[in-house]
């Protein structure tokens, strides 16, 4: 007995000291693999922050750098998801209401948007632009409505700036640069197709956009370029006028060269596809919508049609898994309309004000988008992981997980932009531990795709 009892305590202590004994492990080859990736001539003008805590206790792995604020480009997301989770709920939904009134011979079509940046979406079978239209025409006929003299849309309470502060002007008429408006279509993005010439320099041409622009025209300033030197083509918005130029490069002998823009109005483009649908069954419709920005009174408006768009659960998973920008600045605007206003830095303001109830320092989340293609935002690898252990012991964390691309077979969201790059999420070792970290890169030199490499085989002493 006495041998029995010797053996358990000698059992106890050694799984007693096997905790610390691991932690100091994974901390020494991190430190290890740290130093060797900032020693590398990648860095050597630049700046790089990582943070590794242990998912079930808390406890830091690895802090290098964690309370520096940097530009965390889409890892951005993971902090505008998690705050739309808490703030509107997993649940949340958009609406967009119709309602009509006839006065005399005058029948007036009002359009009441919430901000839904998934109307018209392809990625949702009930979202398709197709299926919408269809949807709206079908209660349209119902409600007995033969023509419409003219198309309202409410925009109370909806700031005319759809894009954020510290957008480029390259991103911003390129469709991962499409603002979020109170009435958003298609991901507010049209397809261009072009036709290169067959030898090097010689002009490229439009063949067609998908679909066509109401109000926008645009024109090819791209010349051909070496075969394999893939898409360096973006769409500037004009200054005064309604087209957009072309600028860059495609490869030589494209015929069918496929780029997306930004549409400039969601709202118009919506109204005008809704016009041309309504026209193949003999009711007519204005192809513009009028923009009515103060309060409209509702009395003598018939309600016949709302569109729901999926819950934020399934909006999350799209947004992270495609790093949809939209999606970021609207839950950003979102978040802010719940009181009044859709101010992006009001919804900036509110998420940073919730954080800070919960122990995370204002400073250590400076802000300026919902979707961090703004190089002016700073956030600190810090504050991303003490979200990540929060979101971890919610009820909606396992939508949030899932929404996770995978990367380096890690669970993480990754972030690009120019001189910036970063991943941050989970990793379950081989040995069950759970990790979650933040990885950010700022000023490096040289090619993303050589950096990424290195920043993998640091995150690899995780698994």
């Amino acid at each position: 007995m006495k041998t029995r009892i010797t053996s358990f305590t000698f059992l106890i202590a050694c799984l007693l000291t096997l905790q610390p004994t691991w932690a100091q492990s994974v901390a020494s080859k991190l430190t290890t693999a740290f130093q060797k990736f900032e020693a590398d001539s990648q860095l050597q003008n630049g700046i790089a922050s990582l943070y590794v805590v242990d998912a079930k206790t808390g406890q830091v792995v690895y802090d290098r750098n964690s309370k520096i604020g940097l530009a965390p480009a889409s890892t951005m997301k993971l902090i505008t998801s998690i705050s739309a989770y808490e703030l509107l709920g997993k649940d949340f939904r958009y609406e967009t209401k119709f309602a009509i009134r006839k006065n005399g011979k005058q029948t007036s079509l009002l359009i009441i948007p919430s901000g839904d940046p998934t109307l018209g979406s392809w990625r949702w079978p009930v979202t398709k632009e197709d299926v919408v239209l269809k949807d709206i025409v079908r209660a349209m006929q119902r409600a007995g409505i033969k023509t419409v003299s003219e198309v309202i849309v409410s925009n109370e309470g909806w700031n005319e700036e759809t894009v954020p502060d510290g957008w480029m002007w390259q991103d911003i008429a390129n469709y991962y640069g499409a603002g979020a408006a109170k009435l958003n279509w298609r991901e507010n993005q049209y397809d261009v197709i072009l036709k290169s010439g067959k030898q090097i320099g010689e002009p490229v041409s439009i063949v067609k956009t998908v679909p066509n622009l109401n109000g926008y025209g645009l024109r090819s300033e791209l010349t051909s370029a070496a075969a394999g030197t893939g898409d360096n083509a973006y769409i500037y918005f004009p200054v005064g006028n309604s087209t957009a130029a072309i600028r860059g490069t495609i490869p030589v002998n494209e015929n069918s060269f496929k780029i997306s823009g930004a549409l400039p109005s969601g709202a118009n483009q919506f109204v005008s596809m809704l016009a041309d649908t309504l026209r193949t069954l003999g009711i007519s419709m204005p192809q513009q919508a009028v923009l009515q920005h103060e309060g409209i009174p509702q009395q003598g408006y018939t309600f016949f049609h709302t569109v729901t768009s999926p819950p934020l659960d399934s909006i999350v998973y799209w947004f992270n898994r495609k790093s949809i920008n939209l999606y970021g600045e609207a839950l950003a605007k979102t978040i802010a309309f719940s009181d009044g206003s859709s101010d992006t830095r009001q919804g900036l303001n509110k998420i940073r004000q919730h954080w800070k109830d919960k122990g995370i320092a204002e400073s250590e989340l400076a802000m300026v988008d919902g979707s961090g293609l703004s190089p002016l935002n700073r956030v600190t690898t810090h504050a991303q992981v003490q979200m990540l252990l929060h979101a971890r012991q919610q009820n909606w964390y396992p939508g949030f997980h899932a929404s996770l691309p995978t990367f380096n077979s890690m669970k993480m969201k990754s972030g690009t932009i120019r001189g910036a790059k970063g991943f941050t999420g989970y990793h379950k070792a081989k040995d069950g531990r759970e990790y979650l970290f933040s990885f950010v890169v700022n000023n490096y030199i040289g090619s993303a795709s050589s950096l990424v490499k290195k920043m993998y085989v640091v995150l690899d002493e995780l698994k």
